[in-house]
């Protein structure tokens, strides 16, 4: 009987992802449009003239009404076309295809290492409250939040690559590509982690089950892991899957600090050329990132807390 409601659940949800996708697909389409610029100007060049300016643009279809354009291109969609790159004339299914695995590894290395520090630091302060512990963890917590991730990618180049000379500063291939860049994306969301992890657990704290376990002459460990930390992740894992939609977009900054071949790079390259069909598909996969994430979320809590499927 559980597994039936779990699939009915699941069923409910990815439903509820259509319309949603096709508000994205829609808002996407539109919103590209109002990027200043002329895209086939860009591509005929600076010294063309009207004439050949207006067969480029009937050439990509840009004449043709904002309606016909858009039925075209979610026709593509269907099909998995995602169009034609103006930069490169390649497709953009290919384009993105050669970074993408970039980004899903820095984006992953970067949650890892957020949400084990964010969760080991949170937990700290949490049950030392009010304690030089809080304090320390929650300060460095504040830090993490408030220093831009540009300023932390350029100090972490001129420590370790300018002076030290550790680590490469720009490019991929190897885990060293990733370290600088991940450590920039990911300390915002470690802060992030830790100060919710720790609310969490005070709230926790403070419920009879636990007092009831102290009672029993549990140790402190088993308390806080067994029983403290397991209850507390079902509100943590709403905010770790929509923080690795955030890095997968935050993923721009600094890959550009970094000249990391990702999406986010390839995105203000596409931006700086007017390239409508890379933008679109870009942010179209930003924005399904997102969608899908709150559908995994939504699921695992599913998973921790049965009552859910039923409500």
């Amino acid at each position: 009987e559980v597994r039936v409601y779990m699939l009915r659940y699941i069923c409910k949800r990815v439903v509820g992802v259509i319309p949603t996708l096709i508000i994205v697909v829609t808002f996407v389409f539109f919103f590209v449009r109002l990027i200043p610029g002329d895209p086939a100007r860009q591509v005929a060049g600076p010294q063309a003239t009207k004439e050949d300016v207006e067969l480029v643009r009937e050439q990509l279809g840009l004449n043709k009404p904002l309606p016909q354009q858009y039925i075209s291109y979610v026709t593509g969609l269907v099909k998995g076309d995602l169009g034609t790159s103006l930069r490169t004339k390649r497709p953009v299914l290919t384009e993105v295809q050669g970074r993408y695995m970039n980004t899903v590894q820095l984006t992953l290395l970067s949650l890892t290492w957020s949400v084990i520090a964010g969760v080991l630091i949170g937990v700290w302060s949490g049950r030392n409250r009010s304690k030089w512990q809080d304090y320390t963890g929650m300060t460095v917590a504040v830090s993490g939040i408030s220093m831009p991730s540009f300023w932390i990618g350029f100090m972490l180049i001129m420590v370790f690559a300018v002076k030290y000379r550790l680590l490469p500063t720009t490019g991929a291939g190897s885990f060293k590509n990733l370290i600088l860049p991940s450590i920039t994306l990911g300390v915002s969301i470690a802060a992030i982690i830790a100060r919710f992890t720790r609310s969490s657990v005070i709230e926790v704290l403070k419920e009879d089950y636990v007092r009831t376990a102290r009672a029993k002459g549990l140790r402190e460990k088993t308390v806080i892991w067994k029983h403290v930390f397991r209850n507390c992740m079902i509100s943590v894992v709403t905010v770790v899957g929509l923080q690795f939609g955030f890095l997968l977009g935050g993923s721009v900054v600094t890959e550009t600090v970094f000249a990391f071949p990702g999406l986010g790079s390839l995105l203000i390259e596409s931006v700086n050329y007017r390239d409508y069909p890379a933008i679109q598909s870009l942010i179209l996969i930003f924005s399904l990132h997102f969608v899908l994430i709150n559908l995994v979320v939504d699921v695992l809590y599913a998973v921790l807390n049965p009552e859910i499927q039923l409500s």
